[in-house]
């Protein structure tokens, strides 16, 4: 899906979490002030989460945004959006189903792949025995 919109996938190299430390940053932090002690049920928690986003997004203004607010400087894309064309694959010689937790089952084996392309179809090609 999201290649099919014109994105690319970055990942950062595994287990070197200072290469993407302002989004890591944001962990500890929501942690602390929306855990400690937990919401008590899922909805409460989600209810605590949500007010810390209000928050962050409202009342807490951020140096790097020259002590704006992010809800100040964020607006609505210009850009309709247009739902996703239907996926071709040349040279497919297998479609299965991927599920919603980005699985693809065949053959009675279930193989992971990734969550980025749950609920899309996919195309398969051998290229080795059991490839």
């Amino acid at each position: 899906m999201v290649a099919a919109l014109g994105h690319a996938i970055e990942r950062i190299q595994t287990g070197q979490p200072l290469r993407d430390e302002c989004h890591e940053r944001i962990h500890p932090t929501l942690k602390r002030e929306n855990t400690c002690p937990p919401g008590g049920n899922s909805l409460r928690q989600q209810g605590r989460f949500d007010a810390s986003v209000n928050e962050f997004n409202t009342e807490r203004p951020h140096e790097a945004l020259s002590m704006q607010y992010p809800g100040e400087r964020y607006g609505p894309s210009r850009k309709a959006y247009r739902s996703l064309p239907e996926l071709a694959y040349a040279f497919r010689e297998k479609e299965p189903p991927m599920t919603c937790c980005g699985h693809i089952c065949m053959h009675r084996k279930k193989f992971n792949t990734s969550t980025v392309m749950a609920g899309q179809r996919v195309g398969l090609k051998e290229v080795d025995d059991a490839i």
